[in-house]
């Protein structure tokens, strides 16, 4: 009997020290490879205070560019509906960043089809939509598949936290080469229990923050 209690102090006493553990960045366990390196990324901040990766060319001159273009962001890899993470969540999902982070990027450069002599090259991906038992971090991130992960309570349903992924990078198409890398890391609105769908609306507010980040993004901020 009383090994058992022992055994249940532990496991709380476990999952207490876990809670915070949970970063606000993504870790290198959560690259996708989407970036061809992310060795020289920082932690830093962004414009409104969020914490993302990232990596700024220190020869980069904004001045030098006055158009990009901008490569429609995709999933990356490619993602496999699961029962509470659709096939129209994702492709929800997927409209509205590129509707909110396109209209953010047109309100810093003038976009462009074909790249001249004073362009940049966007492109992006969303890597990842994760979720976990709050107060948990047994989780695995499976690119854009919600799992269902730690244990659930004898009492019920635990809270499920979420989080999307994000990376991109500004490409000078004269040495085809970054400028700019951001990786990044949000967290979405929590969902009830793992039986509950994750939609669109379950991130918008994680999407709706990057452009504005995108807009309000300051070069000289290193």
């Amino acid at each position: 009997m009383r090994s058992k209690t022992l055994f249940k102090v532990a496991a709380v006493a476990g999952m207490l020290a876990l809670t915070g553990c949970a970063s606000k960045i993504a870790q290198p366990e959560k690259y996708s490879g989407f970036l061809k390196s992310y060795s020289d990324l920082k932690e830093t901040t962004s414009a409104s205070g969020k914490p993302e990766l990232r990596w700024i060319d220190p020869d980069y001159k904004p001045a030098n560019y006055d158009s990009i273009v901008y490569n429609p962001i995709v999933f990356y890899p490619v993602p496999k509906p699961t029962t509470q993470v659709g096939e129209k969540a994702l492709s929800d999902i997927l409209n509205y960043t590129n509707t909110q982070m396109k209209q953010a990027i047109s309100e810093r450069k003038t976009l462009v089809t074909t790249a001249g002599p004073r362009s940049l090259i966007f492109r992006g991906a969303i890597t990842g939509v994760d979720s976990s038992s709050e107060g948990l971090q047994f989780y695995e991130v499976v690119p854009v598949a919600l799992i269902v992960a730690g244990t659930q309570m004898a009492t019920g349903h635990r809270t499920m936290d979420t989080s999307l992924y994000f990376e991109g990078e500004l490409i000078d198409p004269k040495t085809n080469k970054p400028v700019i890398k951001v990786v990044r890391k949000g967290e979405g609105k929590d969902l009830s229990n793992e039986n509950t769908p994750l939609t669109a609306e379950t991130m918008k507010a994680v999407i709706d923050e990057m452009a504005i980040d995108a807009v309000k993004f300051d070069p000289n901020q290193k």
